[in-house]
């Protein structure tokens, strides 16, 4: 944008850019006014390329105000160079998606800038679902049916048994997920049927955007990014039978704006059942996936409501395009009850897990030790509440460079609460875990770095974006 903006300079005859001959003087002086009207520099007297390095300096959480104060100033912010310019300057920063729904069945974006502690809410999501004459089903017909106080556990029960319509669910079961610094949302429910809809959030032109489709309807779905592209595992779709759990995968290159097959998840602890009864009352189901050492951790299980049976996971690697049985103790350890939670966060190459207490007011910590094949409590106090009736009371995200929980108190404010993981010991033993001391001492590891009253607003999902 920089050579389109600038005035052109003779490349034949370097000289300084901030100094100017007497005959350039007096012919830009010449010039009528009309010319620098419809070729303005983004600063006056400052070449383009100059201008666009201290635009990629500023913190994000002015570009809205930016944005007024001309056309050549909105124009350089909502283009790719800027935000290429800040990656390549080390300006580029890390916010915080949090999806939230309200009553009604509406959802809504809301970013955070941990910096500076502020939230900016993103443009509504497009909602085309009275539109009687769509024909096909895809868009955000399914934005009336997301989202509601039924809990996640119910809904999974009515999909797998099959018992009841899904027409009166209202829950639309779609996965959110990130890709070439931009939020996605795919797939759910819509008017009984699953759909592969994908739409895009840009926050550098700030709007949504639909996307190609998937290969397959899904609802219910994990997603993850890994190898800069979006993988997508699992869910349910609605057959003549009923809905059936998905084994089959697909990942998304941004680069093509393409979806292609990957293999289908064995599932091969459903496959080694004892009785064909039980293979048949017992639905195997992903309940995660986290990108971690370059490869796709999938926790699953075996689920009749309102049983868990917990089966490990298996994992995926690029590299061979094939599945593998996960390590035992990374499978036992998962909290894969907590289905459509976001509670595995990877934070400067460890991988974390929170496993919530069935006591109030707290919770554990866990970290993954792949040398041992086990995970450890790393923080064994978590001041979460108990929010039975609640879709997805807390969830775990990692930015800046530390874990961070997001939950909801006891008046309705969302806060966001960062652990200083340096001040604990990875190695305490049991007997120290408990003393008084010790739990002043985890208590001491959380701090709140952000807060905001989103009101009965419930928490869906969140994801990260380095822009």
């Amino acid at each position: 944008m920089g050579s389109l903006l600038s005035f052109p300079v003779n490349k034949t005859q370097p000289r300084d850019h901030y100094e100017l001959t007497q005959a350039e003087v007096c012919k830009r002086l010449r010039m009528p006014s009309s010319y620098y009207d419809e070729n303005p520099r983004l600063i006056s007297s400052l070449p383009d390329e100059i201008s666009l390095q201290i635009l990629a300096r500023v913190p994000r959480i002015f570009y809205l105000k930016i944005k007024q104060v001309c056309r050549s100033w909105k124009a350089a912010i909502t283009s790719s160079e800027v935000f290429q310019l800040r990656k390549e300057l080390g300006t580029a920063e890390e916010w915080l998606y949090l999806l939230t729904n309200a009553e009604q069945n509406k959802l809504s974006w809301h970013a955070l800038d941990p910096i500076s502690g502020k939230w900016q809410r993103l443009p509504p999501m497009p909602d085309i679902a009275n539109n009687e004459d769509s024909k096909r089903v895809s868009g955000f017909r399914l934005w009336n049916v997301i989202g509601s106080s039924i809990r996640i556990g119910d809904v999974i029960r009515r999909l797998l048994n099959c018992r009841d319509s899904i027409d009166r669910i209202p829950f639309c079961g779609c996965a959110v997920g990130t890709v070439d610094g931009c939020l996605y949302v795919l797939g759910g429910f819509s008017r009984a049927l699953a759909v592969n809809c994908v739409w895009r959030y840009d926050p550098i032109v700030n709007l949504w955007q639909e996307m190609s489709s998937m290969s397959t309807a899904r609802a219910f779905c994990k997603t993850s990014f890994l190898n800069e592209k979006l993988y997508v595992v699992g869910g349910v779709s609605r057959g003549r039978g009923g809905l059936t759990p998905l084994q089959s995968a697909e990942v998304f290159d941004p680069r093509t704006g393409s979806w292609s097959e990957i293999p289908s998840m064995p599932f091969s602890a459903s496959q080694h059942l004892p009785t064909v009864f039980l293979a048949e009352m017992l639905k195997p189901i992903a309940t995660g996936m986290t990108s971690y050492k370059g490869r796709l951790c999938v926790p699953q299980s075996l689920y009749s409501w309102p049983f868990f049976v917990e089966v490990g996971g298996e994992v995926y690697d690029p590299e061979t395009n094939s599945w593998v049985n996960m390590p035992a103790g990374m499978g036992e350890g998962w909290p894969t009850k907590q289905a459509g939670t976001k509670l595995s966060a990877v934070v400067n190459g460890e991988l974390y897990a929170l496993d919530p207490s069935s006591s109030l007011d707290n919770g554990k910590i866990k970290m993954y030790n792949h040398l041992e094949d086990a995970w450890k409590v790393v923080i064994d106090r978590v001041p979460v509440r108990d929010f039975t009736n609640s879709e997805s009371p807390y969830l775990l995200a990692g930015f800046l460079g530390k874990l961070h929980v997001i939950t909801k108190e006891v008046n309705n404010e969302t806060v966001v609460l960062e652990a200083d993981l340096e001040k604990l010991s990875c190695t305490r033993s049991p007997s120290t875990s408990s003393s008084p001391a010790a739990s002043e001492e985890a208590d001491n590891v959380w701090k709140v770095i952000a807060a905001k009253d989103f009101g009965m607003k419930e928490l869906i999902s969140c994801e990260v974006l380095l822009i």
